[in-house]
Order: structure tokens, then C-alpha cells, then sequence
């Protein structure tokens, strides 16, 4: 389905846009809906002692609190966009600070049993670390949610200074995700009429050189890529997002998540969820507002095909989307509704989900209550 059509179809509210992606493969898949059931995990029993409303056979427990000790190590205010990586028997999850100016990223290293056996910084001295991603050789890349941001590239597990990499573009950077098959790192923008971007470094694995892209609409009314002029954004000339007059815009660009040919995310100001059908180069919408889902904001998966997106505000819930379309709960924080949902996350065997609560139960504008949480069950793979 061409550009202008799906979108026609989406401002009326009708019916069931094609999606050819290989990660839904072989279906026609309407606008993702609330579920006319609990969806896969069942209905979400009451709130525990946490606050937190699960489905039956998951339980959640907090790992770090802001501004509190773990392991010798303060945690960073404002936890935001993380991912996990494995570690000998171990694992480690990382997060980023949403503060100006020391915001950064820490780490939580874990021990086969679950327990955390250390924490420590891996970024320092950066502004407002928002989301991210994980690139495959086992480094987090940290984006700067800020005029003329940058990305910086981390070492998980605090062996290497971060490397900051100017030529993914000098943006006000939300999240990146990798994509192995072509080579790329596909970048979103939180600006009202933020763009999508990818950046094709010269050698794969070393992101210091390469070239940036713009997805743009072609004159058949499809999508392609053009190169960004200058990635620098200078000061005084045209940002990276007005350099390119056929490029697409978006109402503030979120989370992002990568899985087999497609390129999903998150657009805050319509409450919508792209998928970028990288093999087919084509451009659809997943999930339009009907009010199941509020603030869309930070995006995982898993390779079956689930999505994960967190909610920005809203009645902070983490919703599924599956293969079918279906949207519903799998987890609510009551008593917190002055946060945010963030870093949602798996551990590297899939059974443990990691996110945030940004600003906690006294919704402290500066993050100082973050709380970051583990929730442990049965999650489909």
C-alpha cells in the first residue's frame, strides 16, 4: 500500500492497512486494536504492595531507586531509554539519565541468581540522555535528547571511554536501532516535525565515518532515502531536518526497535507506531490511537513478533501489540501518574523485563524518585 493511501485511510479511522513486513510475514493486519480480551497474559490482577498490576504468574521486584545506594554506587536521576546484555553467566542492563549536563548512562551488572552484584557510571558529562539502542557488537549508544544532541557510543561494561560519533548527526536524537542486515542504524528525532533517519557508516562495526540519511517520499508516492547535506546542524544554517525538502516528518519521534527486515517506532504526538518495512522499502502504521494505548514512548520486542511500548503519562501501563494486531496490558503502576514508563528491556534468555518509573510516586520533576524494576514470568519469546 503506497504512502498517501495508508494515510487517507488512517485520518478517516478506516479499516485494515496491508502489512507486508517480514516480521508479520504473509499477513494483511488491521490498525492494532484494545483487546476484546485480556490478550495473551490474561486479565491484570490488583496493584501488589509495589503498586504494580500484573498478569497472574509474573512478579515485579525494584532493583535501583534514584539518588539510592546499589552496591556502593549512587543511581542516576531520571532513568530512560536501556537495553541488556549478556555477560559470561551473567547479564547487565544499562540506562540513561534524562537530566541536563550530567546526564549520562550507568550499568547494573547481574548474577545468575538475579541478584545485583555491581553498579556503576559509563557516560558522564552529556544532556539529557533519553533513549537509545543496542548496537550487535555489544555497545550501547546513547542519544542526546537535545538542540544540536549527539550519539555517543558506550562500553556496557565499563572497560572503554564513550566515544561520541558527530556524523549520526547533530540532532535532538530520541533512539537508535540497528539493523545487521543492511548495515544501517535507523535514528528518530522528538521534534514536532522530527524526522527518521539512517546512518550508513563506512565500515560496519566502527560508526565513527558514514553517511546520513533522511527517509523522504519518492514521486510515486512511496519512500526512499536521500543523504542529509550537512549532519552537523550548523547553528546559524538549516537543521537536519529542513536540509532535505522531500523528507517525511513526524510528531515527536520515540522509541525504536529493530527485529527481522522491519524498523518499528513510536510517535508521541499522534500516539501512532510505524513499522518501516526495510526489505520492501515501505512505510506503514501499526497502531493508531483508540485510547488503549496513551503516550506512546519506548519500544522492544522479541523475535516472535511481540511489541512492547511504553507509556509516556497515560495510566502508565506497558502494552503488548502481537503479530495479530491485539494491544493490551501486561503491567500498571498505579499511584504514579505524574511519571512516565521507560527503558523497557529483556534480559538475554527473554525472561526478565526491565523498564523505569522516571520520576516515581512523588512525580519529582528532576527524576530524583526514579525507580527501575524487574518483572520476571512467563513472556512469550
Amino acid at each position: 500500500m503506497q504512502r498517501r493511501t495508508f494515510l487517507r485511510a488512517t485520518t478517516t479511522g478506516a479499516g485494515a492497512l496491508a502489512f507486508s513486513g517480514a516480521l508479520w510475514q504473509g499477513a494483511a493486519v488491521p490498525v492494532a486494536h484494545a483487546a476484546p480480551d485480556p490478550g495473551p497474559y490474561g486479565p491484570l490482577l490488583p496493584p501488589n504492595e509495589l503498586g504494580v498490576a500484573l498478569p497472574a504468574g509474573f512478579s515485579v521486584r525494584m532493583v535501583a531507586r534514584s539518588s539510592r545506594l546499589v552496591r556502593g554506587y549512587v543511581w542516576h536521576p531520571a532513568p530512560d531509554g536501556g537495553a541488556c546484555f549478556p555477560d559470561g553467566d551473567g547479564w547487565i542492563y544499562v540506562s540513561n539519565s534524562e537530566v541536563p549536563l550530567v546526564g549520562g548512562a550507568s550499568a547494573l551488572r547481574f548474577r545468575p541468581d538475579g541478584l545485583v552484584d555491581r553498579a556503576y557510571r559509563i557516560l558522564g558529562g552529556t544532556t539529557l540522555n533519553c533513549a537509545g539502542g543496542a548496537t550487535p557488537w555489544h555497545t550501547w549508544l546513547s542519544c542526546e535528547e537535545t538542540f544540536r544532541g549527539k550519539v555517543f557510543e558506550t562500553d556496557p561494561y565499563g572497560q572503554r571511554a564513550a566515544v561520541a560519533h558527530p556524523a549520526m548527526g547533530r540532532f535532538k536524537h530520541e533512539a537508535a536501532a540497528c539493523d545487521p542486515d543492511r548495515e544501517v542504524v535507523y535514528l528518530t528525532e522528538d521534534e514536532s516535525d522530527g524526522c527518521f533517519y539512517r546512518y550508513r557508516p563506512d565500515s560496519w562495526g566502527d560508526l565513527s565515518r558514514g553517511r546520513l540519511e533522511v527517509l523522504c517520499e519518492t514521486a510515486g508516492g512511496g519512500v526512499g532515502w536521500q543523504p542529509v547535506p550537512d549532519p552537523s546542524g550548523p547553528l546559524l544554517g538549516r537543521q537536519t531536518r529542513h536540509q532535505v525538502p522531500d523528507a517525511l516528518h513526524f510528531r515527536g519521534g520515540e522509541g525504536c526497535h529493530y527485529n527481522a527486515g522491519v524498523c518499528f517506532f513510536t510517535t508521541k504526538g499522534d500516539d501512532r507506531v510505524w513499522a518501516y518495512d526495510a526489505e520492501a522499502g515501505e512505510l506503514s502504521v501499526v497502531y493508531d490511537a483508540d485510547g488503549s494505548l496513551d503516550g506512546v514512548d519506548n519500544v522492544t520486542g522479541v523475535a516472535g513478533g511481540d511489541l512492547y511500548v511504553a507509556e509516556d503519562g497515560g495510566n502508565m501501563e506497558i502494552n503488548i501489540i502481537t503479530p495479530e494486531g491485539v494491544v493490551a496490558p501486561v503491567l500498571r503502576i498505579d499511584g504514579q501518574r505524574d511519571s512516565e514508563i521507560t527503558g523497557p528491556a529483556f534480559s538475554p534468555d527473554g525472561s526478565r523485563l526491565y523498564f523505569s518509573s522516571q520520576r516515581g510516586t512523588a512525580g519529582d520533576p528532576a527524576g530524583l524518585g526514579g525507580i527501575t524494576y524487574e518483572m520476571s514470568g512467563p513472556f512469550r519469546r
